[in-house]
């Protein structure tokens, strides 16, 4: 069975002027087009094709790779805004539609937005930008610690949910995020850990003995120059607010601020912490 907006292997039927047409199964004959078609190819070879459709709503294939596909999330730029829903850029020439009732706020041309590509009732390639009703809800095979792919899509009372490797639903704590982070961002994350009820907490930070390791003299530099270049917390500064703060024990804050001290990067005084 041929799968409509996903990459398909597809026997060449015959060949014609303007291109092959390919074995399309239970969707008969399917058009490659001669811009398409890939030197050296004949009648009995099998082609790596992507099915959509042409501006007549005819069933194509091409070998031109899109920016998403169907069982997938993508972060798309809005082409235009119409009366019954917005229209996206997704790298065919046909662009994709994303129905009115799909969107969850107001758009307008130029922005770029995250979608879950889907087919409709009536097999029409669309998008919706209702996130989390497209993502499981349960880890599947994530483990604890593990390191996973995160794209951000939205705030919570709590932090920022996020997609986890394409297809789980995830947050990240604010109050453990010591960065700066934006609607679309994709980067790099830890499972830190799973709930009973399935849910995914997040990090940014390698979990357990591996962060030992990572040297935060870079986060509290980055911390002062957001805060005027002075921060309320020094070496006396409780275990709870160092690691409400930096996400890491107070002796490896400690070693950090040593080290940064005597670089003569910061001055540490009864009040604070200081950049020179």
């Amino acid at each position: 069975m041929i799968q409509i907006g996903k990459w398909n292997r597809l026997s060449v039927v015959k060949e014609v002027p303007f291109g092959v047409y390919l074995d399309g199964r239970e969707e008969g004959e399917i058009l490659l087009p001669t811009k398409e078609v890939p030197q050296g190819l004949k009648a009995g070879d099998t082609v790596e094709v992507f099915l959509c459709f042409d501006s007549e709503d005819r069933l194509i294939a091409t070998t031109v790779e899109p920016l998403a596909e169907v069982g997938r999330f993508a972060v798309l730029r809005v082409v235009s805004v119409e009366q019954v829903g917005a229209f996206l850029d997704w790298g065919l020439p046909k662009d994709l539609f994303l129905p009115y009732a799909e969107q969850s706020r107001n758009l307008r041309p130029g922005q770029e937005i995250i979608v879950y590509v889907y087919l409709d009732k009536s097999t029409r390639l669309s998008a919706s930008m209702r996130l989390e009703r497209n993502l499981e809800k349960t880890p599947g095979e994530l483990q604890e610690g593990q390191e996973v792919d995160l794209l951000l899509f939205g705030r919570t009372d709590l932090g920022y949910k996020a997609i986890v490797d394409g297809k789980h639903l995830g947050v990240l704590y604010e109050n453990e995020v010591f960065q700066k982070l934006d609607y679309a961002q994709a980067l790099k994350g830890y499972i830190k850990k799973i709930r009973d009820d399935g849910k995914i907490d997040l990090s940014l930070r390698r979990p357990g003995h591996e962060a030992a390791n990572e040297d935060i003299g870079p986060l509290i530099l980055k911390k002062l120059r957001e805060n005027g270049g002075f921060l309320e917390i020094n070496d006396k500064a409780s275990a709870e607010t160092v690691h409400r703060l930096f996400g890491v024990s107070k002796k490896k804050f400690k070693i950090a601020l040593g080290g940064l001290y005597k670089k003569r990067l910061i001055t540490v005084n009864d009040d604070g912490i200081r950049l020179v």
